[in-house]
């Protein structure tokens, strides 16, 4: 392991920024974000930021190919370049686990070389969570807050911030490191694991169970009638898509700008009426199936096509956003109460 001083921590990320763009959660109008680093900017103390780190990795937008069209003649232009390096620092465990849900999505065959591009050339520096909060539940999934994955793994204490390299990319970069750092801080590690677990054990959320869920369990929930008034209120503004680190539905455009075709990819939400509608019309017609299909890829089938690994990590922004306060919790709680089968 190796230490700085609190004090030294932006001589730290400045050294950093020398070889790689470096991103940091910074305070904004609308909440923490990551933001480029520079010189003046101030860490945010927020348990985490209002948009996970997947926006790396999968952007909201990305123009992904364009067509210039000549009579007949139709020229496709690759507009990838190669990858920065670039280092995010201060992931919470939530967000680290969510990037290996979406792996198991874009890196297995076909690999999505877009997205494939940017997990080589990214790495993760996770920040254990000092002050977990009641809208946390990542423990439910078997994330542990007080020890994140992540290519490096910080702690910080009360004097120092510890650092621990975990992968082969997080070990080398923090061997450069070595003339802004200097060896221990396993004490300090220690400290801050016990005082997280501490506030782990009084959270409201934190006996929250999915064990009732998981693979194979389609026909025990699909038509369960709990549905119904669940889904009531639901008004379909996909916000809680938006805010969630693990989803990766998508759609393609493609725009004519008078001089060619751009395509793009851009984020799409189960909960949107016209999502996957067809010219055969809409296999989910209504907000109820609309509703059920994001809970139940969250909680059966994503687990049912990944060696049981459930789709969500409790990261708890889905609580904090709905504007009718509707989440994955209550739909886990009530489907939990009967048996449904």
């Amino acid at each position: 392991m190796r230490k700085c001083k609190v004090e030294n921590i932006y001589t730290l990320l400045g050294e950093i920024s020398k070889n790689a763009k470096l991103y940091i959660p910074v305070d904004q109008v609308n909440g923490a974000k990551f933001t480029e680093y520079a010189e003046g900017l101030t860490l945010s103390n927020a348990l985490k930021t209002e948009r996970s780190i997947k926006d790396f990795f999968f952007p909201q937008t990305e123009n992904l190919v364009d067509f210039k069209v000549s009579g007949k003649i139709i020229e496709i232009i690759d507009n990838r370049s190669e990858m920065e390096d670039f280092v995010i620092f201060g992931a919470r465990a939530c967000d680290v686990r969510s990037m290996e849900i979406l792996d198991r999505v874009f890196l297995s065959e076909p690999v999505d070389t877009y997205y494939a591009n940017r997990r080589a050339h990214g790495i993760i520096i996770s920040m254990a969570c000092n002050r977990p909060a009641e809208t946390c539940f990542c423990s439910t999934f078997g994330i542990d807050a007080s020890k994140p994955a992540g290519d490096i793994v910080c702690y910080k204490g009360e004097n120092e911030y510890v650092f621990e390299g975990v992968t082969e990319k997080g070990k080398n970069l923090l061997e450069k490191l070595n003339a802004v750092t200097e060896n221990g801080g396993e004490d300090t590690a220690k400290i801050v694991q016990t005082e997280i677990k501490t506030i782990l054990d009084k959270l409201p959320l934190k006996d929250v169970k999915a064990d009732k869920f998981g693979k194979d369990k389609t026909d025990k929930f699909f038509n369960a009638p709990e549905w119904k008034t669940l889904s009531e209120a639901c008004l379909g503004c996909g916000t809680c898509t938006f805010v969630c680190p693990t989803c990766q539905c998508y759609d393609i455009k493609d725009f004519n700008t008078n001089s060619g075709v751009k395509r793009f990819r851009c984020w799409d939400s189960c909960m949107y009426s016209d999502f996957t509608r067809m010219s055969a019309g809409q296999p989910r017609p209504t907000q109820l199936e609309r509703f059920r299909q994001r809970f139940m890829h969250k909680l059966v089938y994503y687990p049912t096509n990944n060696d049981g690994i459930f789709g969500c990590v409790g990261c708890g922004r889905c609580l904090s956003r709905c504007p009718i306060s509707m989440n994955i919790v209550k739909v886990m709680k009530k489907l939990g109460e009967g048996d449904n089968e």
